[in-house]
């Protein structure tokens, strides 16, 4: 599932991630008839009217009912199409959760979720529209593929990338504009593998989504203090790339997980769980949103306030850093 190709057909630089899916979604239906659309009444909003103006034919809007959305997809995925379904995060893991997981992951057919406004995104719209919840809830489905990327350049490769998966698949992205981590679509993007976007040995950041780019701020400003920081951008959270992270365990020994989520089954504990299975030791800890509901606020200052902001992130690797780990003379010597 390795992506090379490279479109130039729409600017990272000033569109958001959900715009770019519109796009990519809208070009890959010139080349591929089986690919559909269906949305709740929110074509516009999540993009997908992209591909739908340029395709009448082809997209589906089953109004504001999200189960009807997912039973929907299941169906025409039955057909031998290939659905895109798109909504908000929220409603896609929580309203129509049901069928996601029984209509469509129980049947193991590819229908493409390709969930907008995620995470802290939606900002003002507060608690009720915020998603933190997704990444536990998805990554726990029997035959989801969960992706999460970090720029609209890893968007435009995931969305290319999904159609050769023959499951479910779950993507989700922000609302608004963010600045692109990469400079082009010129990088290797594999469903599955993670990528280094900056070599460190004191510590390892494993992050996912709009934090990733923080985080990498965050490596630099403390290279700048001596500080040796690599960061991981574990873009796929199912199936995750367990070679990268012990690669890190053994390499820095020091592990914090940041992620645009719940602290409670995403990121950080699916990475708990490959090293605890391991048998190997590290010092350990997971940013995020704790056990507690998202406040209101603009985007940028909930990120300041959970700490995903590159300042933070910055913070907490000294607070990381400064644990001491048990010596285990035998840790050195396993493969």
């Amino acid at each position: 599932m390795a992506e090379g190709t490279t479109w130039t057909t729409y600017d990272a630089n000033k569109m958001a991630s959900k715009e770019i899916y519109g796009k990519v979604l809208a070009e890959l239906g010139e080349k591929n008839d089986k690919i559909v659309g269906v949305t709740a009444d929110l074509a516009k909003s999540t993009n997908i009217g992209n591909f739908g103006d340029k395709f009448p034919e082809r997209i589906f809007n089953v109004g504001i009912a999200e189960q009807n959305l997912f039973g929907v997809a299941a169906g025409l995925a039955k057909t031998g199409l290939i659905p895109f379904a798109s909504t908000f995060a929220i409603f896609a893991c929580l309203r129509g959760g049901e069928q996601v997981r029984t209509d469509i992951a129980y049947q193991n057919l590819p229908v493409k979720i390709i969930a907008t406004h995620g995470g802290l995104s939606f900002g003002t719209a507060g608690t009720t529209h915020h998603c933190t919840e997704d990444y536990a809830i998805m990554r726990a489905i029997p035959n989801m593929t969960v992706v999460i990327p970090a720029d609209g350049f890893e968007t435009a490769k995931a969305v290319r990338a999904c159609i050769d998966i023959p499951g479910p698949f779950y993507m989700r992205v922000g609302r608004g504009f963010e600045p692109p981590m990469h400079d082009n679509e010129d990088f290797e993007f594999t469903v599955g593998k993670a990528i280094t976007i900056h070599e460190g040995s004191d510590i390892t950041i494993i992050t996912c989504g709009t934090p990733t780019l923080q985080a990498r701020e965050a490596a630099k400003d403390l290279e700048a203090e001596g500080i040796s920081v690599r960061v991981l951008n574990m873009h796929t959270l199912k199936p995750i790339d367990k070679d990268a992270i012990m690669q890190a365990v053994t390499d820095t020994r020091r592990i914090l997980t940041v992620e645009e989520h719940n602290v409670i089954g995403g990121l950080g504990d699916a990475v708990a769980a490959v090293i605890a299975e391991s048998g190997k030791g590290c010092a350990f800890t997971k940013l995020g949103i704790n056990d507690e509901f998202s406040v209101i606020g603009y985007p940028e200052d909930l990120y300041a306030r959970y700490k995903l902001d590159a300042t933070g992130i910055a913070e907490t690797v000294k607070e990381l850093l400064g644990k001491e780990i048990e010596a285990d003379e035998d840790w050195a010597d396993e493969d």
